[in-house]
């Protein structure tokens, strides 16, 4: 399991990416430069912006790898994306951050699995966390689920099981619904 990403609800996501852009490095994903907006049903919306970190692997090289070297085995630790989402002040993320003072800040946490429905099962058996939904959303070669916010730590977390990087904006508004009722 490998921290994937870390997503923040805020008030102006290109401010916000700024932050990481200019301290940390990051940059907007070459996928989706101009990001992607969410159409909620109620007609409110959110916008996303994708960034990655300055580090990279390329092609298909697996996250966590394991090389001989000597007698040394050498672990990829890579940073996580960012996602960031600010909204219309009608919209699930605009409501999210303004009651949490018009300042936003970390909505979920999300971790890259090898099975998304085996952790899950894993995880209810061990009685830590609640899901949002009862299955897990799926696109093409992305499978993910949100638990409700943990009563041990306060934080949502998401588990992500990825045949390649990306993100499915059908999941996206899906995992944003799941937790509307968190507000």
């Amino acid at each position: 399991m490998r921290l994937d990403h870390i997503a923040y609800r805020v008030k102006n996501r290109y401010k916000t990416a700024r932050l990481f852009i200019d301290c940390f490095g990051y940059r907007i994903s070459e996928d989706v430069p101009d990001g992607f907006k969410i159409e909620f049903d109620d007609g409110s919306a959110a916008d996303c912006l994708v960034l990655v970190p300055p580090e990279q692997l390329s092609g298909n090289a697996p996250w966590i790898a394991e090389h001989y070297f000597g007698h040394e085995y050498i672990h990829y630790h890579l940073a996580p994306e960012i996602f960031i989402s600010d909204g219309t002040n009608d919209s699930i993320v605009g409501k999210w951050v303004d009651e949490r003072g018009g300042i936003g800040g970390i909505h979920h946490i999300a971790f890259q699995v090898d099975s998304v429905e085996n952790k899950m099962l894993e995880w209810k058996a061990k009685g830590y966390v609640e899901f949002a939904t009862t299955e897990p959303l799926s696109c093409p070669g992305l499978v993910q689920i949100f638990t409700k916010p943990s009563e041990l730590t306060g934080v949502i977390y998401e588990l992500i099981e990825r045949e390649n990087q990306g993100f499915c904006k059908d999941n996206v508004k899906a995992l944003m619904e799941s937790t509307k009722k968190f507000q």
